[in-house]
C-alpha cells in the first residue's frame, strides 16, 4: 500500500477531491464532467473524507450525517484500493457509479441506509467494469493513512475552514479552492461559460472567497421532485441549519 502522492503526473488541468457522500460534490463532478466532454482537460479524481475533516465536530451534526460520513469513507477506502493496484484513471468512472447510484436513484428518505455496504459497493464496481472483489476494503482501516494524508494535502492548499469539493487549478501549483457549490448540474450550453467564468477567478492571485449560506435544495432526484424554482435552505458549517442539533 503507497502513501498519498502529492500528484500522480503534471498532465492534469485540475484535481478534484470528492467525498462520495457529498451531494454538491456530486453536482459539481457533473458539471466537471460536462465541461469535459466538450473541451480536451483532463481531471485528476482524488480524495477528501468528510468523516476525517469533521471528527472532532460529531456533536455539531444531525446523527444521519455521521452515518453518511463513515460510509463516504468505507467508499473511499475501495477508491484507494483501486488506485494502488490500478492507477488514477478508473477513479471517475468508479466515483460516477458509486454517487450515481445513490444521488440519481428514485426519490427514497431512506437512501443512507445502503451507503458503504459491500453490496452497494459491489455493484457499482461492476456496472465500473472493475473487480468487485475490491468491495471487502470498505472494512480496510489501514487506507485510511492513505485517505488522510490526502485529506491534508487538500487542506493545506486551501486551509482548514472548508468542505467538499477541492479544487486544484493547474496543480500541484496553482490555486485551491472550496467548490465551486452549485446546487443544480448546469445545462451543456451553460457549462464550459460558467467553467470559464470560475477559472478567470482562480487565475486572480487575489482571489479568495465568494459565498452566501442560503441555498436552492440540491437538484438531486433521491432527494424528490426536480423543480426550476426550488426552495432555499440555510446552511452552517457543512449543513441545513434546520436540522443542527441546536436547532431540534
Amino acid at each position: 500500500m503507497t502513501t498519498a502522492p502529492t500528484s500522480f503526473d503534471t498532465d492534469y488541468d485540475i484535481e478534484f477531491f470528492f467525498d462520495p457522500v457529498c451531494p454538491f460534490a456530486w453536482i459539481t463532478s457533473r458539471w466537471i464532467e460536462k465541461v469535459q466532454q466538450q473541451t480536451e482537460f483532463r481531471v485528476n479524481w482524488r480524495f477528501i473524507s468528510l468523516r476525517i475533516l469533521n471528527k472532532d465536530k460529531d456533536t455539531e451534526f444531525p446523527p444521519e450525517y455521521e452515518h453518511g460520513h463513515t460510509a463516504g469513507l468505507r467508499m473511499l477506502r475501495v477508491a484507494a484500493a483501486v488506485r494502488d493496484e490500478l492507477g488514477p484513471e478508473p477513479l471517475g468512472a468508479l466515483y460516477t457509479e458509486l454517487s450515481g447510484s445513490t444521488f440519481d436513484a428514485e426519490p427514497n428518505e431512506q437512501y443512507r441506509l445502503s451507503l458503504g455496504t459491500v453490496e452497494m459497493v459491489s455493484a457499482a464496481l461492476e456496472r465500473a467494469g472493475l473487480d468487485t472483489t475490491y468491495a471487502v476494503e470498505v472494512d480496510n482501516d489501514s487506507w485510511d493513512a492513505v485517505i488522510e494524508a490526502e485529506t491534508e494535502l487538500a487542506l493545506s492548499r486551501t486551509g482548514r475552514d472548508v468542505g467538499t469539493p477541492i479544487i486544484t487549478f493547474q496543480p500541484p501549483d496553482g490555486l485551491s479552492f472550496f467548490g465551486p457549490v452549485i446546487s443544480r448540474v448546469p445545462s451543456d450550453a451553460d457549462a464550459v461559460p460558467l467553467w470559464n467564468a470560475v477559472t478567470t477567478l482562480a487565475a486572480y492571485p487575489g482571489f479568495a472567497e465568494m459565498k452566501r449560506s442560503l441555498r436552492e435544495t440540491p437538484q438531486l432526484r433521491v432527494f424528490g421532485e426536480l423543480s426550476e424554482n426550488p426552495e432555499f435552505e440555510d446552511w452552517q458549517g457543512g449543513a441545513r441549519a434546520a436540522h443542527l442539533p441546536e436547532n431540534n
